[in-house]
């Protein structure tokens, strides 16, 4: 499998960045992975360390390519979840410290999405978003029923409730897993923290990698672009994103 990888995370505007960003690969699969610690809580940064430690060590344990990926992706989400409760275990409910997740498994020409919260998977093709995640949050239900649009979002007072993340209550979260989407050469996959998204429309986000552009020259060209967009106050700002080469 030929690809090219590329990660970036800037702190933004935050005195902290606790997002974390990792790509792990092989010959055989590549699992993208993105952690946003959530702000207001406890420990943001470490929660998102321990989650993606988590998720990265559980992805070097299993025999490549992943047998069951859907099976794998759900049991990784638990397993980091189960492991930021217990880090905030001797906290008040309130305080314990949360994350948001989204992980992409890419192997045998296709690529399957696991996502908690507002972080997001973008699947782009000659140009165009193809396809993204629908966050677990309160704009996210107001934008399918067709009260807010897309360009509505990024000002929205609620935009930072999100309905489910890692962490916090021991009942494992809402997750959205896919099944199998195959891919062609040329495809791009974006995994990214709310802070990339938020100041970026489609359009903007879609020209990663454009006529050739080197991936990690244009995550870098996007997410300072966001960090303009959004200052003085955005957010941290963290992506990593792969493309197709065969």
């Amino acid at each position: 499998m030929r690809v090219e990888y590329a990660e970036l995370s800037l702190i933004g505007d935050r005195e902290e960045n606790q997002d974390r960003v990792l790509v792990v690969a092989d010959e055989k699969s590549v699992l993208l992975i993105a952690i946003d610690g959530m702000g207001g809580h406890s420990d943001g940064a470490g929660a998102a360390q321990l989650a993606v430690e988590t998720v990265r060590d559980a992805f070097n344990r299993v025999q490549h390519p992943v047998f069951d990926p859907i099976g794998f992706l759900h049991l990784a989400i638990g397993r980091a979840h189960a492991n930021l409760v217990l880090l905030g275990a001797n906290q008040s409910m309130e305080a314990r410290p949360r994350a948001t997740c989204a992980l992409c498994l890419v192997q045998d020409g296709a690529a399957y999405f696991a996502h908690v919260g507002d972080s997001r998977i973008y699947h782009l093709r000659q140009g165009k978003v193809r396809e993204r995640t629908r966050d677990h949050s309160h704009v996210e239900l107001l934008l399918q029923d067709g009260v807010i649009t897309e360009a509505d979002i990024a000002a929205h007072p609620m935009r930072n409730y999100v309905e489910c993340c890692l962490g916090g209550d021991t009942w494992l979260p809402g997750m959205t897993i896919t099944r199998q989407k195959l891919l062609v050469s040329g495809d791009i996959l974006l995994a990214c923290s709310d802070g990339l998204w938020s100041g970026l429309g489609e359009e903007r986000l879609a020209s990663l990698g454009a006529e050739g552009e080197a991936l990690a020259a244009g995550l870098r060209r996007i997410g300072e672009q966001s960090v303009r967009i959004s200052s003085p106050h955005s957010d941290n700002t963290s992506a990593v994103a792969l493309r197709m080469l065969d």
